[in-house]
């Protein structure tokens, strides 16, 4: 892998792509149910490389990225990622900042990280400068729509690859909530930590009376017992819930004020960011930085392969990124390069350039939705 001076780095072509990818099952949550998953790509080029970043969102997002901040990179220099950050959060002020906005963003700056770690002829965590060579995981599924038998057999296969902690989603039915909860200790044995994510599903009493009977089956982690923006409700369950089940939330932040509203309402024991959502990498590391200096830990929510570079530089009390099965599976099957599970963490490949990814367009063309370059 040899150097470059990153010369002639001028971006030459962005293109958008959005893909439609059937789930391997009917998967829901406490609060939504979805058949597929939409993946939008940015592919940016620059001195002859091109660098990738994306998000799962909607095509919508894709269509938003190409007319509104496509046309603002091409010509610009891919070494100077944050003017480009701070270009694109300025052109959408009037446009409204979160959603599909802060999403576009996200998959544009993570693309820009790439091609200039590649024309660096850098990996990216080596660009950004490592704090750690590799991040633990945890395993993500447990879709409410799951049987008690495929629950209990996903779990336990994250268990038996050395994954020593499992989440599970709550919510959906809260009358057989503690009895899956029961069913996924069964399966995963005393050993492996058990988290819950209920996506806002419950009220305030009725989370604060389920932590109490998660904690007895040894949950240690309760995700969004309640809504994230209910930040009172947040804290509520913060002080009064159980020791040892810490309350997390923080994926639906787009911006860093978000976060810093967040961290300040004491609303969290741990705070969540995903970097296909908040601002591409540039965002991811700013939240990072928000948490540290709060002092709470950090994890990373969805797209581990878009997530295990900037895990693994960001200088907060990292805890974990999240294995998640839907994005497991797609990523694999679209991206050369991502990283498989090693004793519970990702570790990145350091003969690899950018984030080591290289989308298989072959074999994804049958999923493309849409398409457009600039």
């Amino acid at each position: 892998m040899g150097a470059s001076d990153g010369s002639a780095a001028t971006i030459e072509r962005v293109v958008l792509s959005a893909y439609t990818i059937p789930t391997d099952a009917p998967e829901a949550d406490g609060t939504y149910a979805w058949a597929e998953t939409v993946l939008v790509l940015a592919e940016v080029t620059a001195g002859g490389r091109t660098g990738v970043g994306y998000t799962y969102a909607d095509a919508a997002t894709a269509h938003f990225a190409h007319a509104h901040l496509a046309p603002l990179l091409v010509g610009r220099d891919a070494l100077d990622v944050p003017a480009a950050w701070v270009a694109m959060c300025r052109h959408v002020r009037n446009l409204g900042r979160a959603g599909v906005a802060a999403m576009a963003i996200s998959a544009l700056d993570a693309a820009l990280w790439d091609v200039k770690a590649k024309a660096l002829g850098l990996p990216l965590f080596r660009l950004l400068g490592a704090a750690r060579d590799a991040a633990p995981l945890y395993g993500s599924g447990g879709f409410t729509s799951y049987a008690p038998e495929r629950l209990q057999k996903q779990l336990a296969g994250w268990a038996g690859q050395g994954i020593s902690r499992v989440k599970m989603k709550v919510g959906t039915h809260p009358e057989r909530d503690v009895w899956r909860v029961e069913a996924a200790r069964e399966a995963i044995g005393e050993r492996v930590e058990l988290f819950v994510d209920a996506n806002g599903a419950y009220s305030r009493k009725q989370a604060l009376a389920f932590s109490e009977e998660f904690a007895a089956l040894g949950v240690t982690w309760f995700e969004e017992p309640v809504s994230s923006d209910d930040l009172a409700g947040l804290r509520l369950l913060r002080d009064r819930g159980p020791v040892g089940v810490d309350v997390a939330a923080g994926e639906y932040g787009y911006d860093p004020a978000y976060f810093r509203r967040m961290l300040e309402a004491g609303a969290v024991d741990a705070l969540q960011a995903d970097a296909s959502r908040c601002g591409g990498i540039t965002g991811f590391l700013k939240a990072a930085d928000l948490c540290e200096a709060f002092g709470l830990p950090f994890s990373a929510h969805c797209a581990p392969a878009l997530h295990l570079h900037p895990a693994c530089a960001c200088t907060a009390d990292f805890r974990h990124l999240e294995y998640f099965h839907d994005h497991v599976r797609i990523e694999a099957m679209l991206f050369d390069g991502t990283a498989a599970p090693v004793n519970g963490a990702l570790r990145p490949d350091p003969s690899r350039s950018g984030l080591g990814l290289a989308f298989k367009h072959a074999d994804a063309q049958r999923f493309k939705s849409w398409a457009a370059s600039n």
